[in-house]
């Protein structure tokens, strides 16, 4: 009888190693308003487990040094990667890597194209690495990027700036034709309904939703828009809490996931990030806090108008005028720029002899979100760019709104009437960022404004309760549970998951 023989056992397969942490290439727009937001998100991933890699030029990276200082410490998968910024396009002057400090309306166009000439660059960065990166997620400004993802099999996010208020605006102009007849010649003050909204919107041909509207600017819009609808997701920063119909909304409009995860600034937690954050340790900070803590709570105006917009010297007055005759305490951050002149200067000078004690200005950067999470702060003049409208809701304080350009105007609709957070000063059309002498706001109409968010009458009392309930909802959706946090932990295990499905795959072979 012939023996038995045992079938060999086959071989077991070693287990798969853990997949390591999703890798997210964050590639913000040159300008403080969308590069602060991204830093933000980098930061989230990071302290969630995920490497993070901000993708900037030089003069931006140096502008990040704390940043990457403070990842350092704290031992965060962040890292800062420059790229050399292009010098060879006509046009624009040498030394120019970020919208602020553009100093001539025709320049922003030749920065624009200097940009997509870092497609190259990015590309073979993103070669050299091993494994390659689990994602792209790059500002809807910066459609550049589409290629490079595309050509290397890479999912891409982009990262839309503005209120998903503004967005779904937008995006339902363009879809509903409503963008064509607004470009159209006609009356300015033309008033149009936006259509496929879930509440009643109604907007004016000059302040009609739109990024990019100029003719000058129709390729770079074109390909923008085309990037937005061939990438895999979008990521904004909003939060459920205060925008649930619209993020819906959005992203069946989109047709695509939309990952509401903010608000963003919520995200710095420890006091050198929240003086320094957007810029290096403020030296004007401890002197700020000082004078706040000398205040009553919820008795001062604080008034700024962003990175970009610079007022000239004849509504710099009125600003001026109007917070001194308004009688409130009041903290205002004004440019360097816009007090270049020597009698701006000497003029400047005498409003602070004259409101010494009652008013602080703040020359250059302004340490914007230590100022509003101090209790002494009650109010906010701000030009309604969503960065500064979010960051004043998520600290439980209304708002005088001042737009100026591109998505503000609808911004101020979404804070004053939908929100029910903000008294508008009664800006109608938008302004250039280097000319706003014709904008017909009187220090009157100031006066008025601050007056009625500060007084203590019904409707004021109302805002600031509202304002008070979204603060309370913006920290809830932050914390582990809330809808932020959740939606951020979902976006970050999609992408290890599919890189488990990749690692897994190629074990297979």
């Amino acid at each position: 009888m012939a023996p038995t023989v045992e079938p060999a056992s086959a071989t077991p397969m070693p287990p798969l190693p853990p997949p390591s942490p999703p890798h997210f290439i964050i590639v913000p727009l040159i300008a403080q308003g969308h590069t602060i937001p991204m830093v933000d998100f980098a930061r989230l991933l990071a302290d969630r487990g995920a490497r993070a890699s901000l993708v900037v030029t030089p003069l931006n990276g140096a502008r990040l040094r704390g940043v990457a200082e403070h990842a350092g410490r704290a031992k965060l998968p962040l890292e800062i990667v420059e790229l050399p910024f292009p010098t060879d396009v006509d046009g624009l002057p040498q030394g120019i890597e970020n919208f602020d400090q553009v100093t001539d309306n025709t320049h922003f166009v030749p920065l624009f194209a200097s940009l997509q000439k870092l497609a190259g660059p990015l590309e073979a960065y993103l070669r050299a690495l091993a494994p390659r990166p689990s994602c792209i997620v790059s500002d809807w400004c910066n459609p550049w990027t589409a290629g490079v993802a595309r050509s290397l099999g890479i999912p891409r996010l982009f990262f839309h700036g503005p209120s998903c208020f503004y967005s779904l605006c937008d995006l339902n102009a363009i879809d509903h034709g409503l963008h064509d007849r607004t470009s159209a010649a006609g009356d300015e003050q033309e008033k149009f309904v936006v259509p496929g909204m879930p509440v009643h919107v109604e907007v004016t041909r000059a302040t009609a939703p739109g990024f990019l509207k100029e003719p000058r600017w129709a390729a770079l819009r074109s390909e923008c828009l085309e990037a937005m609808r061939t990438a895999d997701g979008a990521v904004v920063n909003t939060f459920v809490d205060l925008e649930d119909q619209f993020v819906a909304c959005y992203e069946a409009a989109l047709g695509k996931p939309v990952w509401a995860l903010g608000p963003f600034c919520l995200s710095n937690r420890d006091a050198d990030a929240i003086a320094s954050r957007g810029n290096k340790l403020g030296v004007q900070q401890s002197a700020v806090t000082a004078w706040l803590d000398s205040k009553r709570t919820a008795s001062v105006v604080y008034v700024s108008f962003g990175s970009l917009a610079r007022k000239l010297p004849k509504l710099l007055f009125e600003v001026g005028h109007g917070l001194e005759d308004s009688g409130r305490p009041f903290l205002w951050a004004v440019k360097e720029a816009e007090v270049a002149a020597p009698e701006v200067r000497e003029w400047l000078e005498a409003l602070e002899a004259r409101t010494a004690g009652r008013g602080l200005v703040v020359r250059g950067w302004a340490p914007q979100l230590a100022v509003l999470s101090h209790r002494a702060v009650g109010g906010f003049v701000t030009h309604c760019g969503w960065n500064s409208l979010l960051e004043s809701v998520a600290h439980g304080v209304p708002v005088v709104t001042w737009p100026h350009f591109a998505d503000q105007f609808v911004n101020e609709r979404l804070a004053v009437d939908v929100l029910g957070v903000g008294v508008p000063v009664g800006v109608r059309a938008p302004v250039t960022i280097f000319d706003d002498e014709n904008v017909p706001v009187t220090r009157r109409d100031i006066v008025r404004a601050v007056s009625a968010l500060m007084d203590e009458g019904e409707e004021a009392e109302d805002r600031r309760r509202r304002a008070n309930e979204y603060e309370e909802k913006a920290r809830m959706a932050m914390e582990k549970g809330g809808s932020s946090y959740e939606n951020l932990t979902e976006l970050i295990e999609s992408f290890r998951q599919s890189r488990a499905v990749e690692a897994n795959r190629k074990q297979s072979r």
